[in-house]
């Protein structure tokens, strides 16, 4: 499937809701979900860190990936933030036509 979850960690709800907005408004996802805190704990500089971070799932598509990526990193404040996407194996057919078709609209 050309369907992708995109998780991003962001600093706070603040930075989260601007990456997203902008991923919106470019087409580069149909939708995005916001999880407002999570505490992470993570090697950084050479030790273990921790932070509370405000976390991002976008859905897109594989086409949709770089931009999105690229798009992420410009207004990211991280040097190097998180950005993974993940297969979807399945779904509900008419959801997974929706993504595809809300980021190919202009």
């Amino acid at each position: 499937m050309d369907e992708k979850f995109v998780y991003v960690t962001t600093s706070d709800l603040e930075e989260a809701k601007k990456i997203g907005r902008r991923l919106l408004e470019n087409r580069l996802a149909a939708c995005v979900n916001i999880i407002k805190s999570v505490e992470s704990m993570f090697w950084w500089e050479g030790r273990v860190q921790e932070a509370t971070e405000t976390v991002l799932i976008a859905k897109s598509t594989r086409q949709r990936l770089p931009e999105l990526i690229a798009s992420v990193k410009k207004d990211h404040s991280y040097e190097c933030p998180c950005i993974v996407a993940l297969d979807i194996e399945a779904g509900n057919p008419d959801f997974l036509k929706w993504i595809a078709d809300e980021t190919t609209r202009s």
